[in-house]
């Protein structure tokens, strides 16, 4: 869908009525260019665009595919593709959404083909118009402002994303534990943004080569801004990396701390059992009508030699091994350590 089209001369925009594309296509006057806007154009207005610029096939096609990296390509002899990508944070689902712009760049045209959100060039259009002495730089201008505009457009993602972040960080550092699959997906989004904007360093350097006197400041701005952005994205990256490291860490802590508990749970049950074990069997043994029991055990006191005096010898007997065993162990660990404390200086 063609969202505007004029023709720019002397730093000046001719017309605001509609154009079609054969008046777009047609042979310009020296020091004039027509910009073309499409918005997701479908196949068919494509090739009427191409047929009717004489464009290159694989440029065509390049502008109706996303791709993940910014570049610069060099078509015919003086027509260029540059794509871009844009970025936009939603904060309804807190993540970033990806366009893609395609300028076909010619020295008498130029064809943005926007694909996907955060992708609006009015903008940038009513921006170059209050600037008639840029327009008089000719096609190359338009590029100088859709590559402010996106860049410019970096820098509130960069801020949402770095409030995420620091959520993530003071629940982290905190000692609670952060929702690991949010943090690894926002590191996959910031990874993403890295590469939307890294490659574009060398496309903005490579267009500095190409560009009038004029220009050539300004695209300096734009490589200086796009600069710092790559550093705050590439120290996002890294910065999540850390924050998933030690999220896993304190997931090990808390992993930990429930292995204890379950261990001294275990530990407890097992003493438990333990000293019930024996008075099970002394109870057990006493419960059996055989004859001895039945002709033996006739009195109270009796019973309390064979009953409860057995009983009470058995758990001073699992007592006494209880002890002796954590005498046992605790002699071994000043054993092993002793070793070490000989080995310290001083």
């Amino acid at each position: 869908m063609i969202v505007d089209c004029a023709v720019y001369q002397g730093g000046r925009r001719r017309s605001s009525e509609p154009m079609t594309l054969e008046e777009a296509a047609a042979p310009r006057e020296p020091g004039s260019f027509v910009w073309l806007g499409v918005h997701e154009p479908t196949p068919a207005e494509l090739a009427e665009i191409k047929e009717k610029f004489a464009l290159h096939d694989l440029a065509v096609e390049d502008a109706q595919e996303f791709h993940l990296r910014p570049k610069v390509e060099q078509f015919d002899d003086d027509v260029q593709l540059v794509i871009l990508r844009t970025a936009r944070y939603d904060d309804g689902r807190e993540e970033i959404d990806f366009g893609e712009i395609s300028i076909f760049l010619g020295p008498e045209f130029v064809i943005t083909v926007r694909q996907g959100v955060a992708s609006e060039l009015r903008g940038a259009r009513q921006r170059l118009e209050r600037r008639p002495e840029l327009l008089e730089s000719g096609s190359t201008s338009v590029v100088w402002a859709i590559l402010d505009q996106v860049v410019d457009g970096y820098a509130p993602v960069i801020g949402e994303v770095e409030r995420d972040i620091e959520q993530l960080e003071s629940t982290v550092f905190s000692g609670a534990v952060a929702p690991t699959e949010r943090i690894y997906f926002l590191r996959r989004e910031v990874t993403n943004f890295y590469r939307a904007v890294h490659p574009l360093l060398a496309v903005v350097a490579t267009l500095e080569r190409s560009v009038p006197e004029n220009l050539l400041p300004y695209l300096r701005d734009v490589h200086d801004t796009l600069a710092l952005v790559n550093e705050e994205v590439g120290a996002q990256r890294d910065l999540l990396t850390t924050v998933l490291e030690a999220n896993i860490a304190v997931i090990s802590v808390e992993q930990t701390k429930i292995g204890v508990l379950q261990n001294t749970t275990i530990e407890q049950l097992t003493k438990l059992s333990t000293v019930f074990l024996p008075l099970t069997f002394i109870t057990g043994f006493f419960g059996q009508n055989f004859g001895w029991l039945v002709d033996n055990i006739g009195s109270a006191e009796t019973f309390a030699i064979f009953g409860i005096g057995t009983l009470l010898i058995s758990c001073l007997a699992v007592l006494i091994w209880f002890r002796v065993t954590a005498r046992k162990r605790a002699r071994e660990i000043i054993g092993s350590a002793a070793p070490l404390q000989e080995a310290l200086p001083g």
